[in-house]
């Protein structure tokens, strides 16, 4: 049903809705609108693809195709067989089921997806398995029953390119919204000192080239019922553009040369090299680039799962005068989960917005307007 109308949800790191929500926007999403847990949109099933393809922050992205008000079990079990599985799922691929009860007579998780798993195997023959890449999400809340398919498959953040990885990467989606919140549109020289693996530079010159994130790697949705893959294969050949050519505008640096190479790699990979200058540098040698004052964008070691903490204040702090004496006019975004250590930069940043999950911590971007 290619031409009906669906809510999609798309999901977000709690703390950086809106700014997904502002991307979606921008890139032609009609009505996206913000909400606990990321932005919900209408649209048909090439929306569903081109979210996929297209946004850089978005985790996932789900399509809700049925809801109900259930009270009690048999009704669930009564009205899940109701619903047209045959127009989302195909029989011949196995699929998981994931259920979630709040606020609602049935409470019973593990008992409510037994009987969404029984329809979707009476009804479309499907195999239900644990291990199945296919996942339909039941939602419980207030007695209201949603069901959602993810339509992406592997999480957004696997753009299929950061195969090198370094003690504690960056995902791609969470940099990308930082990316945002720092105001880069691609349009200015970015720099970061500690890049790691690369995934800030690697960001930042996708986004400069117009590259589609999602170019390179497979969705769920390719295994749904219904999937038209020769109008999908048209929507991803008009998303796929030439890299410009030019002097790169993105500076990535490292002390660890393993993680420079893993950089390299990583770039080669994704088409950008030509984009990104790569190279082993200490921060303490750190000089603008020949380029108009534009963004520096920096993930050190928090200290809770990389380096000790008391060693690193000198780090942030020798980070921070090399910065201050040498980068007038460039912005500075520091994402670290220890306020102290961003103030121990001496870098004047405004007031911080929400945490944000990442790898077990919650970790702020801390952000400067130009330095003087």
């Amino acid at each position: 049903m290619p031409d009906q109308d669906y809510e999609i949800f798309l999901t977000a790191p709690p703390g950086l809705e809106q700014v997904l929500c502002d991307e979606a926007v921008a890139s032609g999403f009609a009505g996206a609108t913000a909400v606990p847990g990321g932005v919900t949109l209408r649209g048909a099933w090439p929306e569903v693809w081109r979210a996929n393809l297209v946004l850089r922050g978005a985790t996932r992205v789900l399509l809700r195709f049925a809801s109900f008000r259930v009270m009690h079990l048999a009704q669930l079990d009564k009205r899940a067989r109701k619903v047209d599985w045959a127009g989302v799922l195909r029989p011949d691929l196995p699929v998981r089921v994931e259920v979630s009860c709040a606020a609602s007579r049935i409470y019973h998780a593990k008992a409510a997806a037994q009987r969404i798993e029984t329809a979707i195997r009476e009804t479309v023959g499907a195999e239900v398995s644990a291990d199945a890449g296919l996942r339909v999400m039941a939602r419980i809340n207030d007695d209201l029953c949603t069901l959602s398919i993810d339509t992406s498959g592997e999480s957004l953040h696997k753009r299929g390119h950061k195969q090198a990885m370094g003690k504690a990467p960056m995902r791609e989606t969470l940099a990308a919204l930082f990316l945002r919140q720092c105001g880069y549109d691609g349009s200015e020289a970015v720099v970061d000192p500690m890049c790691g693996s690369g995934t800030f530079p690697i960001e930042a010159a996708e986004i400069a080239a117009g590259l589609a994130p999602g170019r390179d790697r497979g969705f769920g949705f390719e295994d749904l019922a219904g999937f038209d893959a020769a109008a999908w294969s048209r929507m991803r050949a008009s998303a796929t553009r030439p890299v410009p050519q030019g002097p790169p505008r993105v500076f990535g640096y490292d002390r660890d040369q393993g993680a420079i190479a893993m950089a390299s790699a990583n770039a080669e990979r994704a088409g950008v090299a030509g984009c990104i200058t790569l190279a082993r540098q200490a921060v303490s040698d750190l000089t603008p680039p020949d380029t108009p004052p534009g963004l520096v964008i920096v993930n050190p070691p928090y200290g809770a799962r990389i380096g000790n903490r008391n060693v690193l204040f000198a780090v942030y702090g020798a980070l921070g005068k090399t910065l201050l004496a040498r980068f007038a006019g460039w912005r500075v975004g520091l994402v670290t989960s220890d306020g102290g250590l961003a103030r121990a930069t001496g870098l004047p940043f405004r007031p911080a917005g929400p945490p944000v999950p990442h790898g077990g911590l919650r970790v702020t971007l801390h952000l400067t307007p130009p330095l003087r």
